[in-house]
């Protein structure tokens, strides 16, 4: 898939590898910026949210 993803993007090899690169940073961007923040709001999903150390 992702060669394929490759192989479709137009120009040069440096061309294509720069246009990789900023789609790579777009979908890394949406992630942090939409997706995860979304997610977060449902803590039950993920233990990664949970505390052990109980306040005074």
């Amino acid at each position: 898939m992702y060669g394929w993803i490759f192989r479709s993007l137009p120009g040069p090899l440096w061309v294509r590898i720069l246009i990789a690169l900023v789609l790579i940073a777009g979908a890394v961007l949406a992630l942090m910026t939409w997706v995860f923040p979304w997610f977060s709001e449902f803590s039950f999903l993920s233990p990664l949210t949970d505390s052990t150390i109980e306040g005074s």
